[in-house]
């Protein structure tokens, strides 16, 4: 204690230690007033650079702490936001960035999603639309419709009726490609009608469409259960009738044509 008591009495020791206690003190004022004037906030960035059309995982981002005054209202603070959801396919995040509301999407809004999962054999039909053949805009995704074809016999009569029935809306497209899903106050014009049909269907309407001819979609209620069929086999007779028809050419495992092999017309 005598040992202790000769250090506190000695002015120069005491100086040190209340110079050393004096900056502390300063050091930790300067933290919290510069901590409360930064007003730093968490948020999450990618570990890697994160490639278009790449589900974004917990493994791929990282918490951080930045201050409230670098972020705009675009960042997104949320990690269930990020997490699941899809990089946009026109752009990438760069190892380091934040997630930007821009960049990420659901899978859903992609391009291409509403035909990722379509049958093995089917093929996906766009049929170009306007406000007042959509109904005025009052056809969206899962929706059933029916199609119906106008055009002029060979003696110019006008034709018209079902061709196909049945068949499932997958996706509905503004001009600019991106997706309606249902109707609002921010609504664009319906452009495009996206469903898949057979590969049989789907020559028989590019071949309705080519001609001179109208696809005419008519939506059904909820209720509606048909399955895809054509309508009219006058309809269907009456197109291929006018276009010469392509029979695939036939490959054996050998690569080369077998003139044997028989095409059911």
């Amino acid at each position: 204690m005598k040992g202790l008591k000769k250090i506190f009495e000695n002015k120069t020791v005491v100086t040190i230690v209340l110079g050393i206690i004096c900056l502390l003190i300063l050091y930790f004022a300067y933290e919290y007033r510069v901590s409360k004037e930064i007003n730093k906030v968490k948020i999450y960035v990618a570990k890697e650079t994160i490639p278009a059309r790449t589900e974004i995982t917990e493994d791929l981002i990282e918490e951080i702490e930045v201050a409230a005054s670098m972020l705009n209202s675009n960042v997104i603070r949320d990690k269930k936001s990020i997490i699941g959801k899809y990089v946009n396919y026109n752009t990438y995040i760069p190892a380091g960035s934040a997630f930007y509301a821009s960049a990420i999407i659901e899978w859903k809004r992609m391009p291409d999603s509403a035909w990722s999962s379509i049958p093995t054999g089917d093929t996906v039909f766009s049929l170009p639309v306007s406000t007042m053949t959509t109904y005025g805009n009052s056809i969206f995704p899962n929706d059933k419709i029916d199609l119906y074809y106008q055009t002029k016999d060979d003696s110019g009569q006008l034709v018209l009726g079902k061709l196909i029935e049945g068949i499932t809306i997958l996706a509905v497209k503004d001009k600019d490609g991106s997706h309606i899903f249902k109707k609002g106050s921010n609504q664009k014009d319906a452009s495009a009608l996206i469903f898949s049909v057979s590969e049989e269907y789907h020559i028989l309407l590019r071949q309705a469409m080519y001609l001179s001819g109208t696809l005419i979609p008519v939506p059904r209620n909820k209720n509606y259960d048909k399955t895809t069929n054509i309508s009219s086999t006058y309809l269907r007779n009456l197109i291929e009738s006018r276009c010469e028809k392509v029979v695939p050419d036939v490959i054996d495992d050998n690569g080369s044509g077998d003139d044997n092999i028989k095409v059911n017309e």
